[in-house]
């Protein structure tokens, strides 16, 4: 498997792993699938601040999952905060590649100077869960019927993260979150490369 940053070349690949999910499931609370323009319009709109990764399977599969993270809040004092989410196309579900993705991007995220990473799980969603929880997060609330998608109300949970060097919050006035075009090679490198090693 090969975690790499991911392009708007990319965008056809990661709308067809998102597009059953918000076809068939209430895991996304999108309501109508994303273009593939749109997908790649996102790809390319949050870098360089915020990371999009994708995960490339073995024997010439191609995209097989993605992950990325995104501006928590709009508000400037949560600038070093994050919100992270991943898909995995279903049929590589349950062989590591969220683990993997996961393991990339935190890494990635960490080296950039942001400090704290949430993720908000719609309910019930076991998988996310675990692999949420198996990267270090923890639930910190939950949402009541925040959500009205087929013809139900759901819960969202929030779970949160902190970043290496991070947990305490102390320190002051923090930098500025560093972008990906900013960052020397051999760290981008070493980030990804946390990604594969997370499969070993």
């Amino acid at each position: 498997m090969r975690i790499r940053v991911a392009t708007a070349a990319d965008g056809a690949a990661v709308r067809d792993i998102y597009g059953p999910v918000v076809e068939t499931s209430a895991i996304s609370f999108e309501l109508v699938v994303p273009s593939e323009d749109e997908m790649a319009s996102r790809i390319g709109e949050r870098q360089p601040e915020h990371p999009w990764l994708v995960a490339e399977g073995e024997d010439g599969q191609g995209v097989v999952g993605y992950a990325y993270a995104g501006r928590f809040s709009g508000r400037a004092a949560y600038d070093w905060s994050v919100e992270t989410s991943a898909y995995i196309a279903e049929a590589a579900r349950g062989r590591g590649v969220g683990r993997a993705l996961y393991a990339a991007l935190l890494a990635l995220l960490t080296a950039q100077g942001y400090r704290q990473a949430m993720a908000g799980i719609a309910l019930p969603n076991e998988a996310s869960v675990r692999l949420h929880e198996g990267a270090g997060f923890t639930l910190v609330g939950v949402y009541r019927a925040v959500g009205w998608k087929l013809g139900a109300w759901h819960d969202v949970g929030w779970w949160q993260r902190p970043l290496v060097g991070a947990a305490d919050g102390a320190g002051g006035p923090p930098a500025g979150p560093t972008p990906l075009t900013d960052l020397a090679p051999a760290v981008l490198a070493a980030a990804l490369r946390a990604g594969a090693d997370a499969t070993g």
